[in-house]
């Protein structure tokens, strides 16, 4: 059978999670995929990473589910802890509640269960080709595509062909600065300390079938278990150096307001913390000719939504459809562009507002807290709906019915 997809050939620079999400939604097509990774062997940074149903439902279409429900804990709600206060002022529901209203599940799991998944995905594909400790590359396009020049792990140098080129390179994407002309990611003194510690460092401090978010002044702290590695991810929130050039000084901040637990945690982390500066991204170029970006190569943003690899990961269930339905990937970048924009910027506005509500000082602090506490555990799913409901194929159809 010949499929929509044949004969079509895509580069994509960044073995990433949203990159192998678009190879392998490019290659259900029968797009030939060509992924450049720089890192030797498939590697993901951080910790945890939570899945909500918008993300869900792009990976369970492209075949996901049961590996992901393998490796991932459907947590039954988030508890939410005001500063000091020893048991939750409030348990916002998830679990069976998400699943009744979105259709899918909202999870939790290790970003390295999740990119090992694509991975595998992507491996059972012939037509994807992933390329591992990529020395340098350049791209030139033209009028009938890109062509693209890899010096590969061995130091050899090949030459290729191919419709477009993406850039799912990250927050300090080269495609973007280099090829696109487009800004350097922007600092803005926010970092985030990350550790894994076992269950039985936690018990007694959270549920652990629970995500947990404490609020503190200045800072926040999330919690959740990764039960299939009897650890629980820890990530603390607050300010770090004001200037770039202070990242090599990010220990976890002397000046935070302690409690009880969070000392605890403190004591069982001991120097097992890593440093995250915290970039966004926010360029007017998403694309020119046949090279365009998706995920934090277009549009990082701050994490207190969790949804950084979830826009990724709609993001490729945008882009691959509009890339074969189209004749030129300058035509499918600037639909995609079109569509995208809007959704990632109320996100990223939505993400930056929670930081400040988490952070807040008293007496500010008290009337947000009396706010949650009234609007129940039940609330946020129809104060999310328009996050957590959209579902990208559907979203795709409705505004180009003829490139779904």
């Amino acid at each position: 059978m010949n499929m929509p997809g044949s004969g079509r050939i895509y580069y994509i620079v960044g073995a990433g999670i949203s990159g192998l999400t678009l190879a392998l939604a490019l290659a259900k097509f029968g797009a030939h995929v060509v992924v450049l990774e720089r890192s030797p062997v498939l590697s993901e940074f951080g910790a945890g990473l939570q899945i909500s149903p918008n993300a869900r439902h792009v990976l369970n279409d492209l075949g996901l589910d049961a590996a992901l429900a393998a490796h991932s804990l459907e947590p039954s709600g988030i508890d939410i802890y005001p500063y000091r206060r020893p048991v939750p002022l409030v348990t916002l529901e998830l679990g069976a509640a998400i699943r009744e209203k979105f259709g899918a599940p909202y999870a939790v799991m290790h970003r390295a269960d999740l990119a090992d998944a694509l991975y595998k995905a992507c491996r059972r594909f012939a037509n994807i080709d992933m390329l591992f400790g990529v020395r340098a590359w350049t791209a030139v396009p033209n009028d009938r595509g890109v062509s693209v020049t890899i010096e590969d792990a061995s130091g050899q140098s090949r030459t290729g062909r191919a419709d477009a080129l993406i850039g799912a390179d990250g927050v300090h994407s080269t495609t973007r600065t280099s090829l696109l002309d487009g800004p350097a990611a922007d600092y803005r003194g926010r970092a985030a300390w990350r550790t894994l510690l076992p269950f039985d460092a936690m018990a007694g401090q959270v549920t652990l079938d629970r995500v947990s978010v404490f609020f503190a002044p200045a800072y926040h702290m999330v919690c959740y278990p990764l039960p299939h590695r009897r650890q629980v991810n820890i990530a603390l929130f607050a300010k770090g150096p004001t200037s770039r050039s202070d990242h090599a000084k990010l220990a976890l901040p002397k000046s935070l307001r302690r409690s009880p637990r969070l000392d605890v945690i403190l004591a069982a982390a001991g120097t097992s913390w890593t440093p995250w500066p915290l970039y966004t991204v926010q360029t007017a170029h998403w694309h020119r000719g046949n090279i365009g970006l998706i995920g934090d190569a277009a549009h990082a943003m701050e994490p207190f939504q969790a949804q950084g690899a979830a826009m990724g990961i709609e993001d490729a269930a945008i882009l691959a459809p509009l890339l074969i339905a189209n004749p030129n990937a300058e035509a499918a970048f600037a639909k995609f562009a079109a569509l995208r924009r809007p959704r990632v910027e109320r996100v990223a506005n939505l993400s930056h507002t929670n930081g400040a509500i988490f952070h807040m000082k008293w007496p500010l602090s008290t009337a947000r807290n009396l706010v949650i506490a009234a609007q129940g555990g039940r609330a946020h799913l129809k104060r999310l709906d328009w996050l957590y409901g959209y579902d990208a194929a559907t979203a795709m159809r409705d505004k180009f019915p003829t490139s779904s």
